[in-house]
């Protein structure tokens, strides 16, 4: 117990400490306006399996910064951007692989807090649309397929957090988004319920943004 509340003691000075380090320095996040884009690192998860596989993609876009205080800011942005899985196959009848490709229209929806003037960290909520659908093979088996978004569940959302650094006018950062929603759409048949893919969008985002005003 009495490690406990020393622990409890010692947290609460640290954070303390720490606010009053932030409120000590004035006007750590500005209004912003700019434009942003990355490099995706994307692949699939569920309950059963993770796909350890990572299909390469991008993201581009908009973003605003817009101040509540001294250090806090609410983020919105409106992106386009790739997601998907990516499955090598090699065995005694074929070799290559097979890529699952999805595109949406995202906005993310952040609480950013400066930590410094240059350093900020970053969470919240992203809610997207699904706007294109493909599966492609390369290897033994050659192809590329529309699919058609009706046979996916259109709308996905899931949890972001992140960290930048701002060097004035760019910025460079580090955002992951976990995915909530399967991307399959449940169906059922011949009295059996099911859902295909069974499986939600996990992804990594390494980006670039340009202060415009």
């Amino acid at each position: 117990m009495k490690m406990q509340t020393n622990f409890l003691y010692a947290l609460t000075l640290f954070l303390t400490a720490s606010f009053g380090m932030l409120h000590a320095q004035n006007n750590n996040v500005n209004t912003e306006f700019g434009v942003k884009g990355g490099f995706n690192m994307s692949n699939l998860y569920s309950n059963d399996a993770d796909d350890e596989n990572i299909l390469y993609g991008f993201n581009a876009g908009l973003y605003a910064t817009l101040p509540i205080s001294d250090f806090i800011a609410i983020q919105p942005e409106i992106l386009f951007t790739t997601k998907g899985s990516k499955l090598d196959y090699n065995n005694a009848f074929a070799s290559g692989n097979t890529k699952f490709k999805l595109s949406y229209i995202e906005v993310p929806l952040l609480v950013r807090v400066n930590i410094t003037k240059n350093f900020n960290v970053h969470a919240g909520g992203y809610a997207s649309y699904l706007v294109s659908s493909k599966v492609s093979g390369e290897g033994d088996f050659n192809f590329n397929q529309d699919i058609d978004t009706d046979d996916l569940n259109k709308f996905d959302a899931g949890l972001s957090a992140g960290v930048g650094v701002d060097f004035n006018p760019l910025s460079v950062g580090l955002r992951y988004n976990y995915g909530l929603t399967t991307i399959g759409k449940e169906r059922t048949v011949l009295g059996t319920t099911y859902t295909f893919p069974d499986a939600k969008n996990s992804n990594l985002t390494l980006y670039l943004s340009y202060k415009l005003n």
